[in-house]
């Protein structure tokens, strides 16, 4: 019986792989030429403004190779896949909207970072580093170092002491921390990369989607952990990547309550999927150097449903009307600190019990920028909860509304997570928010 139980989960898992039509997905030589693209495009009309912002008149980003600064990532062609022995990329503010960008390594780094060191005329790549900089006198020079964020952190000790004591003493009192350049050019998302995110977003939700129906989980056969492996064998089919290992979960009625670290996993066990069971999801795909991060439900019709039940609908709605307190908070200015607060006080009025715990959204999955709660610190974030918000960039809006089932007799999360961008309009859903439950199998007959 295991045999015969297995090979249908394997015929099931088989047929799934090519059920779905999914958006256009770019063969790698196109997405070169588009990653390449947004680069310079975000070079040539973003940098220079917020190096205008953060008063820093050169940014010097350091790394080596395998051991590659999270912002230097980001400048990189498509074609490098790291930093090649010592990279170090400079970029000089000249004024009027202008930046000048230098590569002091071998090679040229892509089109935007030309070669400025030949090796047989100055053997010493940190003595070439401080020829440009003397040649061009910086009041300041911004190096990736902070204590707030990983991102803006990526200087090792060894370079930073090998630089200060390249460029001498006079420069090196003119270094500065860059994290609020580091941060801004990570965090702001341009418009052209704002016509394609929609799409990732959108092959994101269909994964999901066809992941949560009947082309993949048989109720009574199916484990949660079958659905989470399907997943990831999705995500390499479609030849995309996963910044994390997706999770599937599940809410019944049983005595367990909720436990918050075990949701946001894999159960200790695997469980089997059966009628009525309430599954989440969460789960990410990176294409074209953005990511997404979704977290969603859907039901597992019992014999002689037709729909969700309604104390599940009701319950979902108490997590989408958190969404929208939430986000018309947002407003430019404003800290992380702030708007977690006036959105959990505004929402525990209306009778809601809010746990919100959203984050950045963009080149990483946990990006930088503006932290807005984390699940353990509701009463706010120290650092990166006080750091204002931005127009033009984007956010998981990531949150769970609690509801008492008096049908189970216990307590369950709503747990939802969608990509949204903040602009002069407000905040809204790159690719749409999940309204409704979705229900296994989506039509069912009716008797």
């Amino acid at each position: 019986m295991k045999k015969i139980l297995l090979l249908l989960t394997l015929s099931l898992f088989t047929s799934a792989l090519s059920a779905q039509n999914y958006p256009h997905i770019l063969p790698m030589k196109e997405r070169a030429k588009v990653i390449d693209d947004l680069l310079k495009d975000k070079i040539e009309t973003v940098l220079p403004g917020l190096m205008e912002r953060t008063g820093i008149d050169m940014w010097v980003v350091v790394s080596r190779e395998y051991n590659e600064d999270p912002v230097i990532e980001t400048l990189l062609p498509a074609t490098w896949h790291a930093a090649r022995r010592r990279t170090i990329l400079v970029m000089h503010n000249l004024g009027d909207g202008k930046v000048e960008t230098l590569a002091v390594a071998r090679y040229d780094v892509g089109e935007m970072f030309k070669r400025a060191w030949d090796p047989e005329t100055q053997p010493n790549q940190w003595e070439r580093l401080k020829e440009i900089i003397e040649e061009r006198d910086p009041q300041t020079i911004g190096i990736n170092i902070s204590e707030i964020w990983g991102h803006a952190d990526g200087l090792v000790v060894t370079d930073h002491k090998e630089m200060k004591e390249a460029i001498g003493d006079k420069y090196a009192q003119r270094l500065v921390s860059a994290e609020k350049l580091a941060v801004g050019w990570l965090e702001t998302r341009t418009p052209k990369e704002m016509q394609i995110y929609p799409q990732i977003v959108r092959i994101a939700h269909e994964i999901i989607a066809e992941g949560f129906s009947d082309r993949v989980i048989q109720p009574g056969v199916t484990t949660t952990e079958d659905v989470v492996w399907w997943y990831r064998e999705k995500i390499k089919e479609l030849k995309l990547n996963t910044w994390f290992h997706p999770s599937v979960s599940i809410q019944r009625a049983d005595p367990d309550s909720f436990d918050h670290l075990r949701t946001f996993d894999s159960r200790p066990e695997e469980n089997v999927i059966i009628p009525g069971d309430l599954l989440h999801v969460d789960f990410g795909i990176e294409y074209l150097r953005l990511n997404t991060d979704t977290q969603q439900h859907a039901y597992v019709l019992r014999p002689k449903e037709s729909e969700v039940p309604d104390y599940l609908r009701e319950a979902f709605e108490n997590g989408n009307r958190l969404q929208d307190i939430f986000t018309t908070n947002f407003k430019k200015g404003r800290t992380g600190n702030e708007v977690l607060k006036m959105s959990r006080e505004q929402a525990i009025e209306e009778g809601l019990k809010p746990s919100i715990y959203t984050h950045p959204i963009g080149y990483h999955g946990h990006a930088a920028g503006t932290t807005l709660g984390m699940w353990d610190q509701q009463d706010g974030v120290p650092g990166d909860g006080d750091y204002p918000l931005h127009l033009n960039s984007a956010y998981s809006i990531e949150l769970n509304a609690a509801t008492y089932i008096e049908e189970w007799g216990k307590e369950i999360r709503i747990m939802l997570e969608e990509d949204a961008f903040f602009d002069s309009t407000g905040v809204w859903y790159i690719d749409g928010r999940q309204r409704e439950i979705m229900t296994i199998p989506r039509t069912a007959s009716k008797q």
